[in-house]
């Protein structure tokens, strides 16, 4: 992979515009080929086991409106279960279930959905009504996370998450996502969930970004959000670094959740990730990008080297 170009205006503040990520770092980098491994979740979840790389249990897979009929095989003895798209992003679609109360569901939010509606729900992914081109989808059912309990104090009922944007198999920046009421408890930006930067040698938390404003505090408990040191950072980082093995893609932004009982598990991998992030670290991404482009080739030689040389040299 060849060093990136220099570029004038946005670079010059070492901030990563969207037009330089998308023609002269994702086109670079990404294969479209390959896009089907990160794009299809359950394609991922069978990549990730074969490079030991865990992820929430999955409990079944609808591919057709045919099979919706196994719903409930699927669910019965589960009093909590994720429902999400395969094709989805941005966290649209999914349906986070925490319990059961006869033919009512909880949600992690703290709603009410009956089984016929969330049945109706999966017909319109099944549609691709959530899907990333608009194409039939298949649908996802997986364990629900029981969150470490580290953001207990910044997180509004949801399972906050982890986004590592990782360049030529080095992690070189990251935040963590917490959800808010404004987010409905779900850890998407875009939907009013806040964005936490995280130092990569320490695994501290900074300020957060909430909705393109800088913000110290949780908006909703009213906690401050940096200074939080995030558990297992050194295997967070290893598993987003391991993503070049497992997909062969040179730019991916890598989600994980903290499970209360298993520790790091890999949600999905994206190869388009957002640039908020660069907000949220108040630090560009082309100046990292940079950094790694000029670094000795003797860095690149396995996930361990890239991320001890990320953890000791990036700022």
């Amino acid at each position: 992979m060849g060093m990136l170009r220099p570029f004038k205006g946005l670079s010059e503040a070492g901030v990563l515009g969207m037009n330089t990520r998308n023609a002269d770092i994702i086109m670079a980098l990404n294969p479209r080929s390959k896009f089907p491994l990160v794009d299809n979740k359950v394609a991922t979840k069978e990549l990730a086991a074969l490079h030991n790389i865990p992820t929430p249990a999955l409990y079944g897979v609808i591919m057709k409106h045919g099979d919706i009929k196994n719903f409930h095989s699927i669910t019965e003895s589960r009093d909590s279960f994720v429902v999400k798209p395969a094709r989805g992003s941005g966290g649209s679609g999914i349906v986070l279930v925490k319990e059961r109360q006869g033919d009512t569901l909880i949600t992690q939010a703290g709603k009410s959905i009956s089984t016929a509606d969330l049945i109706y729900h999966i017909t319109d992914i099944l549609s691709g009504i959530f899907s990333l081109e608009g194409h039939d989808d298949s649908v996802i059912i997986e364990a629900l996370i029981h969150p470490d309990d580290v953001f207990n104090s910044v997180a509004y009922r949801g399972v906050p998450d982890i986004r590592v944007v990782v360049y030529r198999g080095v992690p070189i920046m990251a935040m963590v996502r917490l959800p808010t009421a404004a987010s409905d408890g779900k850890a998407n930006l875009h939907g009013g969930a806040i964005g936490a930067g995280i130092d990569l040698k320490t695994g501290l938390t900074a300020n957060a970004v909430h909705r393109s404003a800088i913000v110290s505090h949780h908006p909703d408990t009213g906690n401050p959000v940096s200074g939080i040191e995030v558990p297992y950072w050194e295997k967070i980082l290893l598993m987003a670094a391991r993503s070049l093995e497992m997909t062969g893609l040179g730019y991916v932004g890598a989600d994980m959740v903290l499970d209360r009982d298993r520790g790091p598990l890999l949600l999905e991998l994206n190869a388009r990730p957002g640039l908020a992030i660069q907000v949220a670290n108040r630090a560009g991404l082309l100046g990292r990008i940079r950094q790694v482009d000029t670094a000795s080739g003797d860095i690149f030689a396995t996930p361990e080297s890239r991320v001890d040389w990320a953890r000791q040299t990036i700022r």
